[in-house]
């Protein structure tokens, strides 16, 4: 029979694991806020330091709003047509040693990477546009004249883990800690009798340290990096012409292509060729119908091929295509779980081409093709497999 002393002896926490396992297993989720910034004036640098967490980072959240604008004047003021995300012309995250993890504008790092990349949203949800934290303040090349117009908000993620508990950047000594820069500039035409200011709110998913144990994440010190190059020459239309894309590095896991014209407004389209070839070291891995393609995309990322959708959510942006190797243990992206072993190894004088024969007609020539990277620069070997099982 139990005694007195038996039975009122204290309990063993749970969140405690016996022994042996991944690193998952002995640490939980956690959310912090980094900063807020309220009433910036559009066209300003916001460089606010980040602060220490106990753990490690699994992504960077990120909201912005626009208030206060107001129209009481006869001219219209119109949308561009990267809005609200060309707001910031530049986004740079460096890691505490000065490594550029993220570097890009605001349409391609905090939109596209969301949608195609598997770091934070699948599916429908791949499309920040779907969240319940968006507000739309009017569509791509929209003319407003109403009396408060530019209010928009917009939620989205960097994302640094790109396998369960793998990328993720040590965050709990705040003398070695991430930076982050932005650059923002007006995202419409016109002149507003009061301009709008912005508030950017940052908060950090992360890991806390585990407890009972001595373990770190798997790969410590691998990183996930994202850098949007232009390639060359530019592309006339209806021209047979071969883009290179600049020296990459590391395993390619994501590429996605973007295509927009000369005109003042460096519109995006959808001059692709009826056959698009992608070249690697001479050897065209991809040599595709643009129809076929357009299939991919909506197997890989459950996305529409028409543009017409974007708007609900299911569409393919205009101008934009991406490839996947997010894929090996299904056809779909499933975002974290993957195995890499698809990924595309490359090196400083790894060759990227892109050719066309012929391009595609419309806007304004010539055109320019613009390659979205994501690239994983591992510590040391590659892991591969699930290292999270």
């Amino acid at each position: 029979m139990a005694t007195d002393t038996e039975a009122g002896r204290a309990q063993p926490q749970t969140s405690i694991q016996a022994p042996g396992g991944p690193f998952i297993r002995y640490s939980q989720q956690g959310r912090r806020p980094m900063y807020q910034v309220t009433s910036q004036a559009f066209g300003n640098t916001i460089t606010q330091p980040l602060v220490s967490a106990p753990g490690y980072g699994r992504a960077i959240r990120f909201r912005a709003a626009s208030t206060g604008g107001l129209n009481t004047l006869t001219a219209t003021v119109t949308y561009q047509a990267d809005a609200p995300f060309n707001a910031f012309s530049l986004v740079q995250l460096r890691d505490a040693f000065g490594t550029p993890l993220f570097t890009g504008d605001g349409f391609s790092l905090l939109y596209l990477v969301a949608m195609f990349s598997g770091g934070y949203g699948l599916g429908y949800a791949a499309n920040i546009a779907n969240m319940p934290s968006w507000t739309s303040g009017g569509t791509a090349g929209q003319s407003q004249t109403n009396t408060a117009v530019a209010s928009w908000t917009f939620a989205t993620a960097l994302p640094l883990e790109f396998m369960r508990g793998y990328g993720v950047i040590s965050w709990a000594n705040a003398s070695l800690l991430p930076t982050i820069l932005l650059q923002t500039q007006l995202p419409y035409t016109g002149t507003l009798s009061t301009n709008p200011v912005l508030e950017v709110d940052v908060d950090l998913d992360f890991y806390w340290l585990p407890e009972g144990v001595q373990i770190a994440p798997p790969g410590l010190g691998s990183t996930r990096q994202w850098v949007v190059q232009q390639a060359n020459p530019t592309i006339a239309t209806s021209s047979t012409t071969t883009a290179v894309l600049p020296r990459l590095g590391g395993f390619i896991d994501t590429l996605i292509l973007v295509l927009r014209d000369a005109s003042a407004t460096n519109a995006r389209q959808d001059g692709w060729p009826s056959r698009l070839r992608l070249y690697l070291d001479g050897v065209p891995v991809v040599d595709s119908r643009l129809d076929e393609l357009y299939d991919d995309i909506m197997n890989q990322f459950m996305l529409e091929s028409s543009t017409a959708t974007v708007a609900a959510g299911s569409g393919r942006p205009t101008g934009v295509i991406a490839f996947t190797r997010k894929a090996s243990l299904s056809q779909v992206n499933l975002g974290l779980l993957d195995t890499y072993e698809t990924a595309i190894s490359t090196n400083p004088g790894t060759l990227v081409q892109v050719e066309g024969s012929p391009w595609g007609s419309g806007g304004t020539s010539p055109y320019t093709l613009t390659a979205i990277a994501g690239q994983v620069v591992p510590s040391g070997t590659l892991i591969q497999g699930l290292p999270e099982a």
